[in-house]
């Protein structure tokens, strides 16, 4: 159990980290807006809201899982779930595998709820963990130890086989989720870890009954760098660093399946600007999801850094969409981009 803790700990210290970013670009610098100079559109009455799973939000972003399981992540689950509460914006705890196998780091993850008591909050269980069966009882535990409004699966095979202590065999992962979206309640949210999710995929999980997926692409922190870069990894491989289908390629593919069927597509992946984000909704993607920018944030001003890079973001997606002559985000499609020529 000391192993899985210092993992997590070393995951969120290493990520907020440039050299654990991709050097595969996430596809959004390909594309520029296709500026409107007679936009007639007054910035004082332009929305950015957005809706996920039925629940209006302040801002198409989500606060993506990575904290948890180890003694120091309370502090910064507490801080995004203060800044999640006041800001309405959904978010995600990390895996609480940890808490599953040790009851004493339910701390950890049940101080969202203290913190936020209104807002919309993420279990979270990686895929490998459902293979042969995942109980209703500790999908009890996983919901109740947050009061859960959803719960995000996680998808990281690469990240994994990078893991020295990693797991190897991914065969009924699928089933495993098909079973649990039948054991829940709530709606099951399934996301890459990073390496991207491909039309095949996500064909494959929308059957299973998966009502929204996160690409997670290639572009933002590289998992595989992440678990290379750890000091306890004596094998490290780094030719698997940039390993991925990058963000932009994954909505090309994806956003199609809307023509066919209703769900959640939401764009992560190297999200690190408001122009990611309007950009990602222009090529079909319904919110956003980013991770690293909160961490790097947190842990640099605390919950004042957090609040004012997102002041920021909202500020500037305000400007664009004028700019765009949008006077909302549900108005943004590809009309709006510019695709750049070498």
């Amino acid at each position: 159990m000391t192993d899985i803790r210092q993992r997590k700990k070393d995951h969120v210290e290493l990520t907020i980290t440039e050299g654990t970013q991709y050097s595969l670009s996430s596809g959004f610098d390909g594309y520029y807006f296709n500026h409107n100079a007679l936009p007639e559109v007054d910035i004082d009455e332009v929305s950015i809201e957005a809706t996920l799973l039925g629940r209006t939000f302040s801002f198409p972003l989500f606060i993506s899982s990575m904290t948890g399981g180890y003694a120091d992540s309370g502090p910064v689950n507490a801080i995004i779930a203060e800044f999640c509460e006041a800001n309405n914006l959904p978010f995600g705890v990390g895996s609480q595998r940890a808490m599953l196998e040790d009851k004493s780091l339910t701390k950890t993850f049940s101080v969202v709820r203290e913190k936020a008591p209104n807002a919309f909050i993420c279990s979270n269980i990686g895929g490998v963990q459902l293979i042969d069966g995942f109980s209703k009882d500790k999908i009890k535990v996983l919901i109740n130890s947050i009061e859960a409004n959803a719960v995000i699966v996680h998808l990281n095979p690469l990240q994994e086989l990078m893991q020295p202590e990693g797991d190897r065999n991914f065969k009924g992962v699928l089933n495993g989720i098909e079973q649990l979206v039948k054991d829940s309640d709530i709606p099951v949210i399934v996301k890459e870890t990073g390496a991207g999710i491909s039309k095949y995929v996500a064909k494959r999980l929308l059957n299973a009954g998966v009502e929204v997926l996160d690409v997670a692409g290639a572009g933002g922190t590289s998992w595989a760098k992440v678990e290379n870069y750890r000091s306890s990894n004596k094998n490290p491989n780094h030719s698997f660093n940039d390993w991925g289908i990058s963000t932009v390629e994954c909505l090309r593919q994806i956003s199609s399946l809307q023509w066919e069927r209703s769900f959640g597509l939401i764009a992560s992946g190297g999200i690190r600007s408001a122009h990611d984000i309007a950009k990602a909704l222009c090529l079909g993607a319904n919110f956003t999801a980013c991770a690293q920018p909160v961490i790097k944030a947190i842990s640099e001003s605390g919950l004042e850094g957090v609040q004012h890079f997102f002041d920021q973001w909202s500020n500037d997606l305000k400007i664009i969409l004028t700019l765009l002559g949008c006077s909302s985000v549900s108005e943004l499609n590809s009309s709006h981009l510019l695709e750049k020529t070498a």
